[in-house]
């Protein structure tokens, strides 16, 4: 909404101001409205770099059509038309265009169909009135404080901190039940969680971006960092548990691990499997610090559900190399996720 705004009201100024213009530029104030709305993006960065892209491109694009017809005046119109196009769409294909690569070949053939009766004051209108309006977009891009985009990350983590708990907590629920996951099973739920982890790789992105030339950057720098560090913790987790989960599927540790049935190895990763996913899903303290609160308890669970898999390593012997190998390799990988989360209780619980 807020970029339909923007988009909007740029693309109003920039008409009133082209038709301000001497008639030789007012008669086609059209294409600053054009430049404006391609110029309008969530962040200043991104409304900067389309402007100064797009208008490069359709600069590049009318240099190609006139150069090319220049060269090919004895072929063809449809043979001339087809090879600007081919050379066009080769010259969108390097990097420096991104997102605003089509106006190349877009550019080359408005310029062979509608503007070479005078190129030069074709260039200058087209180019000229869409700069313009480009120039246009940014300004109101940037006066009218464009967001930071905390909220989109903040709730990209959020989501991608729920599929990875109901992850871990789904591979407890199969080992309490004394069942082997299915690979297949498993397939489909690391899918989505890549699908989550990307959202929130891309909210963070959108983050910085939106830091760059921002009047409000300053103001939010704190909170800023607090989601980049948060979103690079989860995703250190989300690989973590990725290796747990392909741990307890092809080597089920739960079942090889040990060689004790009284033991409940299942039943014991499980509870760690749990305890990491409580920390997942509670990710900031609600207290002041004076008192332990709901995620100070689910650390502690975490820990003494840890501390119960580690003692089990410790007292048992190995009924299998691989599966034990494979339990300690989890219990690791626990402790690692624990510490990437920053889990650590700040207040004793009471006994």
């Amino acid at each position: 909404m807020q970029r339909g705004v923007r988009a909007a009201l740029a693309a109003g100024v920039a008409w009133q101001v082209a038709v301000l213009l001497p008639p030789w530029f007012s008669e086609y104030a059209y294409y600053a409205p054009l430049g404006a709305v391609i110029a309008v993006h969530p962040t200043i960065a991104d409304s900067v770099s389309a402007a100064w892209r797009s208008v490069l491109a359709i600069l590049t694009g009318f240099a190609l059509a006139v150069a090319l017809y220049e060269l090919t005046r004895a072929v063809p119109n449809a043979l001339t038309i087809a090879l600007i196009v081919a050379v066009a769409i080769a010259v969108e294909q390097g990097r420096l265009w991104r997102e605003q690569a089509s106006w190349v070949s877009f550019a080359a053939v408005l310029m062979i169909t509608v503007g070479l009766d005078d190129p030069g004051a074709y260039v200058l209108r087209y180019a000229g009135l869409t700069l313009l309006g480009a120039v246009i977009g940014v300004l109101v891009t940037t006066v009218l404080f464009p967001p930071m985009q905390l909220t989109r990350a903040v709730e990209a983590i959020a989501a991608a901190r729920s599929l990875l708990a109901a992850h871990l907590e789904g591979i407890a629920a199969t080992l309490r039940d004394g069942r082997v996951p299915e690979p297949d099973e498993w397939a489909g739920r690391s899918r989505a969680l890549d699908g989550a982890l990307e959202r929130v790789r891309a909210a963070e992105a959108a983050v910085e971006r939106a830091r760059r030339a921002n009047p409000r950057a300053r103001r939010w720098q704190g909170r800023a960092a607090g989601i980049r560090e948060e979103s690079r913790a989860v995703d250190r987790v989300a690989v973590l548990v990725d290796d747990l989960t392909s741990l307890v599927v092809e080597f089920q540790p739960h079942r090889r691990g040990v060689d004790r049935v009284e033991a409940g190895t299942g039943w014991v990763l499980a509870d760690a499997l749990d305890g990491l996913a409580g920390v997942v899903r509670t990710p900031h303290h609600s207290t002041d610090g004076t008192v332990p609160d709901r995620r100070d308890e689910r650390i502690a669970d975490a820990e003494a559900a840890l501390d119960r898999l580690v003692g089990l390593l410790r007292t048992t012997r190995p009924a299998d190399e691989d599966g034990f190998l494979a339990l300690g390799a989890v219990a690791v990988g626990v402790r690692r996720g624990l510490t990437a989360l920053g889990a650590h209780r700040r207040q004793p619980l009471r006994a």
